[in-house]
């Protein structure tokens, strides 16, 4: 049999989807509802299973808990977990709501949601309004009993597969690329199932040779949790093992050591606090079963063979905890390279270096380094103030981006700053936070991006506007800095960030790695469309 790194080599089956900005593209911008500022996160998704004799020892709903805790940056609206007893199970434990996970998950809902399997999500919403009826994991009951799903990402071709389905009489509830994706993991295979019982590799096989981007998925049956990762690998999602309480978990996985459980999350960031050790990612087009008995890689759906890996690079800019681990390497250690790159690309004579906290802190500690000038804090934040793109006027959101930072004046006055971020969207946060800087006596403001411009939307699960409120699309650089008040402003360069990405990815084989870029450089992963996969029915 292949190992799964031959299996991983692309093959000629291609599928083509429209990513173009025409009037589905619009729509599905106008269904997010009424962000007005900044990029909005996209979801996360965790997974939980415990091994030998159930009912296991392990809490599993507490530990899906802690673990959607540690995803919470990936998504704030609404949560939800799914907990299972068995095989013997006619129904599934469910509790969703609206709100933070601390909110959604008291000490009584816990103890209603029994089981030694369950799956969880937090949402932001991107292709669905923030509702509750929106809220994941979507639950549906089949022929062979009821069945979970939670989804990171957002399907590039689901309007094309939403007609279709809807043209042959099936129904639909809500506007959730997730809900699609239960009816399409509840068709038989094109081969058939012979037996008359579900073969759910095949089905899964089937949907995600249908629908080629962009996902993270758990499912869950009664007795196992199947973790996929969409062929182009543009959604993280990784594997983590529950190790016996009083053992170590630093250090590299040993496979010999016995596990208590498996789970399986969009980021690693949580695993140290529910006594997890990080295992490997799953790969992309990879199916993992998970089961009592352990995990095992039952199957690999490749891409075609011209397409390379297309891994979000903007979780290693800004959607992704600094503490968590993609591609071998730490958020934290791109982060402070990029500041480096920066440094090198951008060099301006100051005295001070800091940065917007704490989204650019990493970069500014990096462009400190690499430049030799001092860093220190210049700016404190206020964390108890309401999030300013709900404010109902431009004018209203710019004084609350300036009330919720603060100005350390001995640390400002009389002092040339470079300021360093993350990343511009529509350029209202950084205007007045240069002016309270100014207000408070610097008497230079450089500002330094440690990314490139923004300047197209993206189709895959991250809110980001349109082109039109895009400020990278209105103003370069120069007049930019004009624009928000700074003394001088620029971005690290495209090719700047894919070598501060890849400059420690713990691989040998350059064909494993590939990043989209398609936000900042117009380039989406699949190309454009000729016509859209057929659903059969």
């Amino acid at each position: 049999m292949d190992t799964i790194e031959q299996r991983l080599a692309p093959t000629t089956s291609a599928v083509t989807y429209d990513v173009s900005e025409g009037s589905v593209g619009l729509m599905k911008r106008i269904k997010r509802g009424e962000t007005l500022s900044g990029l909005t996160h996209e979801c996360g998704v965790f997974g939980a299973i415990g091994t030998g004799e159930w009912p296991t020892h392990l809490e599993i709903s507490q530990i899906i808990t802690w673990g959607l805790v540690a995803l919470q940056h990936r998504g704030q609206e609404s949560a939800g977990i799914v907990t299972t007893e068995g095989r013997q199970s006619e129904n599934f434990n469910v509790v969703k709501g609206m709100g933070m996970v601390s909110n959604i998950f008291t000490d009584e809902s816990i103890r209603k949601l029994k089981g030694s399997v369950g799956i969880g999500h937090t949402r932001y919403s991107t292709s669905a309004a923030s509702e509750e009826v929106n809220c994941q994991p979507f639950v549906v009951h089949t022929a062979h009993g009821p069945l979970a799903v939670a989804h990171n990402g957002e399907l590039v071709n689901c309007d094309s597969l939403r007609r279709q389905v809807l043209e042959h009489g099936v129904g639909l509830s809500t506007h959730s690329d997730s809900e699609l994706i239960t009816q399409a993991l509840c068709l038989n295979p094109p081969e058939g199932e012979p037996t008359g019982e579900p073969d759910w590799p095949a089905r899964i096989r089937h949907f995600m040779q249908l629908a080629p981007l962009s996902y993270s998925l758990v499912i869950m049956l009664r007795h196992k949790i199947y973790a996929i990762r969409d062929p182009y690998g543009n959604r993280p999602l990784c594997l983590g093992k529950i190790l016996p309480f009083n053992e170590p978990i630093s250090g590299d996985c040993d496979e010999q050591r016995d596990a208590d459980g498996w789970v399986v999350s969009s980021e690693s960031c949580g695993f140290l606090s529910i006594g997890a050790q990080y295992v490997r990612e799953v790969y992309p087009g990879e199916i993992i079963e998970m089961t009592r008995h352990g995990i095992r890689s039952i199957d690999i759906v490749h891409r075609p063979e011209n397409k390379a890996q297309a891994f979000c690079i903007f979780e290693y800019v800004y959607f992704a905890r600094t503490d968590s681990i993609f591609e071998g390497q730490m958020v934290y250690a791109v982060r402070l390279q990029s500041g480096k790159q920066l440094a090198i690309e951008h060099p301006v004579e100051a005295d001070v270096v800091s940065a917007v906290p704490e989204s650019g802190n990493a970069a500014a500690h990096g462009f400190s380094r690499q430049s030799g000038i001092s860093f220190a804090e210049v700016l404190c934040k206020n964390r108890y103030v309401g999030r300013s793109f709900i404010q109902p006027s431009n004018r209203l959101r710019k004084l609350l981006v300036a009330k919720k930072f603060g100005a350390l004046a001995g640390m400002v006055k009389g002092k040339r700053i470079v300021l360093v971020d993350d990343s511009i969207v529509r350029g209202n946060t950084i205007g007045p936070i240069i002016k309270l800087l100014k207000n408070a006596g610097a008497i230079e403001v450089h500002i330094r991006i440690a990314s490139p411009p923004l300047q197209y939307p993206c189709y895959m699960g991250i809110n980001i506007p349109t082109r039109e409120e895009l400020i990278a699309n209105k103003m370069n650089s120069r007049e930019l800095a004009k624009h928000v008040g700074a003394d001088s402003l620029e971005y690290l360069s495209l090719e700047g960030l894919v070598k501060a990405v890849r400059s420690d990815i713990k691989t040998k084989s350059t064909a494993k790695v590939g990043h989209c870029t398609a936000c900042l450089s117009g380039v989406y992963p699949g190309g454009e469309p000729i016509k859209s996969p057929k659903l059969e029915w």
